[in-house]
């Protein structure tokens, strides 16, 4: 088969469509023969070689795909050659077959095959997040970091579905025009506003219940101050940095709570019992057209390259998708 492979860290030229050995789905795997992948910040750092797979996953990028059941592995029940699948990957995405543990695997909910990879790293990113840990509730306010990107577009949806007020903060009018579309609330234009008078102005002082980041160090401070009482971030992201100041203080006061999380780096059952939950909470949703994938557009897989100058250049809104020969 054909995968986009890393010979060397580096810029986007770094990305090599090269032959390489098919993949043998092992105990408890099944054999995807993939239609279509989507770009995340993830491979872009492995790209430049500062996030390296998790041991045993896959060398190639692609934390996620979409395409069509190839094989079954041994001990592997509830699947059939031939099934439309997407499913959420430790890696190998970039690529014209992947093995995929069957636990993190999800049917296609009513969606086009293709534009089925755009969901299951931002579904099971935003479930386990938003609903899971930070456990947002009806009548309260998530403020969204981010909010044009593929997490961003999806967490806005998911929350609006369970009858939340979103905040977003995005750059520039265009960006916030499209979360408004989506259902934002509270729009913020991290270029020109402070979010956290913002935050505040919205909410009459109140604060956000729910913070989802993706900036990471460099947002600490902004976020502690802008959540509410009992307010809870999420940090998935370090877009920002690493390091940050925290203010105990502020924290303990507003007895508030900071959690960090990462998805690729679980143990396997950890994933299975987010895809189980995403499949029962977030999959009627998108079936029933109240939540949709957000594409911003279609790359052909050999040319990744492109697709990462895209997602480095901030420009697109939702998610970038790699389309296999397969699916031409």
């Amino acid at each position: 088969m054909y995968a986009i492979t890393i010979p060397e860290p580096g810029g986007p030229e770094a990305l090599v469509w090269a032959e390489v050995p098919d993949p043998v789905p092992g105990e408890g795997e099944v054999l995807v023969e993939v239609v279509s992948s989507a770009v995340n910040r993830a491979d872009v750092l492995q790209r430049q070689g500062f996030y390296n797979p998790p041991p045993g996953a896959s060398p190639y990028p692609g934390l996620e795909c979409a395409g069509r059941v190839a094989a079954l592995g041994p001990g592997v029940t509830g699947w059939s050659v031939g099934d439309e699948v997407c499913g959420l990957l430790s890696g190998g995405g970039y690529a014209e077959k992947v093995a995929v543990p069957a636990g993190q695997l999800l049917p296609v909910p009513g969606v086009d095959l293709a534009m089925a990879a755009a969901l299951p790293e931002v579904t099971a990113t935003v479930w386990s997040n938003v609903f899971m840990v930070a456990h947002l509730r009806p009548g309260e306010t998530l403020l969204v970091h981010g909010g044009s990107s593929g997490i961003g577009t999806m967490a806005i949806q998911l929350a609006k579905a369970v009858g939340a007020r979103v905040a977003v903060t995005a750059g520039g009018p265009e960006k916030l025009a499209r979360c408004a579309e989506l259902g934002a609330d509270i729009l913020i234009d991290y270029r020109e506003q402070d979010f956290v008078e913002e935050i505040h102005k919205a909410t009459d002082g109140a604060g956000a219940d729910v913070i989802l980041d993706i900036v990471g160090a460099k947002y600490l401070d902004r976020n502690v101050r802008a959540l509410a009482v009992n307010g809870r971030l999420a940090i998935i992201g370090l877009q920002g940095g690493v390091k940050g100041e925290l203010n105990l203080s502020a924290l303990l006061n507003k007895r508030a709570a900071v959690t960090a999380t990462s998805l690729r780096g679980r143990p396997l059952a950890e994933k299975a019992a987010i895809i189980a939950a995403v499949r029962e909470h977030v999959w009627p949703l998108i079936i029933g057209g109240v939540v949709r994938p957000v594409v911003d557009r279609t790359v052909p897989m050999a040319d990744a390259a492109e697709a990462h100058r895209v997602l480095e250049s901030s420009t697109h809104v939702g998610k970038v998708l790699l389309m296999a020969p397969t699916a031409a």
